[in-house]
């Protein structure tokens, strides 16, 4: 089952709505025992992770299927939609036993995968690292089970404790390290937010330029509509969403998370200012912090957004220090 998590992280920032699948087909032969089939879900609206399993076996690895075991990060879906059900798949080529880490939440699927194996004589488990399991796919159980993207806020601050200069002015604060680092991450949630402060005084582009994938939607809270159109968010190159007074009534941080989920999406990195950030704060609408502390002082300006949480891991990143929270009803 590890291993199959490890394989699941691989479809990350590119199967969104979907949850990240990775499937072992394994023999089970006593001291024989081996792996003859792996896959994952690579691509939204492609083969998921069972399937792609099973079409990396050799052909004359397909016999051995009735005695072997598939370890699956997610239960097997039991519906058509862009992909027919892996459940159904799992019957028809007679695979003996099915150890799941996860019970799916979707309605459509919540145990039906299960009893579909059962029916079929199929020998099935469940649990098996089921927390772990959980975090890998904290983002899909969030929409699921709370109807809202999974919350990620983001920034940098200086060793005093300051997330900009005087009059809001921008300053590098991080390393390159750090920056690569957060190029990454914008790869693999669905959108990014800012306010209209950070629109205005840091005209980010808000892309991944720093890192090979998919860039994020960009979404800018502009209530007022005060931001001028030649500003880099609105230069075409990638979606964005103006959300103004007229576009989200009324105009608050749960009616946007609605908004976003009926919108489809799965997550949203919110990168500032400190006000933003300090908003969904204050209103307990965030799920982890990601937050980089740099060697370097400012001696004034804009202070950083105080947070309180479960601190789940410290990393040295380049010169930075990152240190990474999670709410403690998320865990």
């Amino acid at each position: 089952m590890s291993r199959a998590l490890e394989l699941a992280t691989w479809g990350r920032g590119f199967v969104a709505p979907n949850p990240v699948v990775g499937c072992v087909i394994v023999h089970d032969d006593g001291p024989n025992t081996r792996i003859i089939g792996e896959g994952w879900h690579q691509r939204y609206g492609e083969a998921h992770a069972e399937r792609n399993a099973i079409l990396s076996i050799k052909p004359a690895d397909n016999q051995l299927l009735p005695n072997s075991t598939a370890y699956v990060t997610l239960e097997p879906c039991s519906h058509t939609g862009k992909q027919p059900p892996c459940a159904d798949l799992l019957v028809e080529k007679r695979i003996g036993r099915v150890v799941v880490c996860n019970l799916d939440p979707n309605p459509l699927v919540a145990g039906r995968g299960l009893q579909k194996l059962r029916d079929a004589g199929i020998v099935v488990e469940t649990g098996v690292l089921e927390a772990e399991g959980r975090w890998l796919n904290r983002r899909f159980f969030t929409l699921m089970e709370q109807q809202r993207p999974y919350v990620i806020l983001k920034w940098a601050e200086t060793a005093d404790g300051f997330i900009g200069g005087l009059s809001k002015q921008p300053v590098a604060i991080t390393g390159p390290v750090a920056q690569r680092l957060n190029h990454r991450w914008r790869t693999e949630e669905d959108a990014i937010l800012i306010g209209t402060t950070t629109a205005l005084t840091d005209n980010p582009r808000l892309n991944a330029r720093f890192w090979p994938g998919r860039n994020p939607t960009r979404l800018v809270l502009d209530k007022h509509q005060k931001l001028p159109v030649s500003l880099h968010l609105f230069d075409g190159t990638q979606p964005t969403i103006r959300f103004t007074d007229e576009l989200l009534r009324p105009f608050t941080l749960p009616q946007l998370l609605t908004d976003l989920h009926q919108l489809g999406f799965q997550s949203v990195l919110v990168e500032g200012g400190a006000a933003t950030i300090q908003g969904f704060i204050d209103v307990d609408l965030w799920d982890e912090a990601r937050i980089f502390r740099s060697p370097n002082r400012l001696g004034n300006g804009t202070k950083s957004p105080v947070i309180l949480g479960k601190l789940i891991d410290k990393q040295t990143v380049g010169v930075d220090k990152l240190r990474i929270l999670t709410r403690k009803a998320t865990q």
